[in-house]
């Protein structure tokens, strides 16, 4: 009897086992993956850069599985309304106009934004320095909508799918300035070949209305348990030395911010 009774908790414990994998929640992160050393793709097309690591980290600690999909920026929220993804992990800033659309979590970090020129350019950060100028910028970020509203009546606006992109122009003498976060601007651009002869203009821009609260997870709204279990992991893997571990692997300086 004490056998049959063994045998059969052993039973349960397995099919318990077997019923726990199939049931692991799967959970579908989008990037466009052209935002090196964020995300972007290696040489094997495998996803890489500082987001991947730290969605890794938090997929770990949630206990779930965690698949990449790749879409172009300007569809990221497109794609997640419709439920192509899960969640949007492309360092995405919380601005007030896309809360509209969009549930973000709490931040995991936080920059100022930045214009680059040539530093013998002598350029300067105003309408009048700025008129009739070309500056380029990555397409329906925050950073096209900053230009745009600032100073899109006096200079060339140019937009690109991907910062690559932009990084590719600015070297090869396309354009006069770009806009874009100061830390991938440094990290992507200034601290590369390409980037040697340019160097940060103006003060750091940090207006919240276009700069936002940070940069964080985005969600469909009705998604609160999901985007829960996201701020419970970001508080984790911070609290646990997990964040710092990632994030000392890319940068030099406190990425988190305030």
């Amino acid at each position: 009897m004490k056998m049959k009774m063994a045998f059969g908790a052993a039973l349960l414990s397995l099919l318990a086992s077997f019923t726990q994998a199939a049931e692991q929640q799967v959970v579908r992160l989008a990037s466009d993956f052209t935002y090196p050393p964020f995300n972007y793709k290696n040489a094997d097309g495998k996803p890489v850069g500082f987001d991947i690591e730290i969605a890794d980290a938090l997929c770990a600690q949630m206990k779930v599985k965690c698949e990449w999909v790749t879409q172009d920026w300007d569809g990221l929220i497109p794609a997640l309304l419709v439920r192509k993804a899960d969640a949007i992990m492309a360092s995405m800033r919380i601005t007030e106009d896309r809360k509209k659309k969009v549930l973000f979590t709490h931040k995991y970090y936080k920059t100022p934004a930045r214009f680059v020129a040539r530093e013998d350019a002598k350029l300067v950060i105003s309408k009048a320095g700025l008129k009739g100028k070309t500056i380029g910028v990555q397409r329906g970020t925050i950073h096209d909508n900053y230009v745009s509203d600032k100073f899109g009546d006096v200079v060339n606006i140019k937009r690109y799918s991907g910062q690559d992109e932009v990084y590719l122009d600015a070297a090869n003498g396309r354009l006069d300035a770009i806009f874009g976060n100061s830390d991938q601007l440094l990290l992507a651009f200034l601290e590369k070949d390409s980037g040697k002869g340019f160097g940060f203009v103006g003060e750091p821009v940090t207006d919240p209305a276009y700069i936002g609260e940070g940069t964080a997870l985005a969600l469909r709204k009705g998604d609160e348990k999901l985007a829960q279990q996201f701020n419970q992991a970001i508080a984790a893997i911070r609290a646990d030395g997990t964040y710092d571990k990632i994030a000392g692997k890319y940068f030099s300086f406190d990425i988190y911010g305030d």
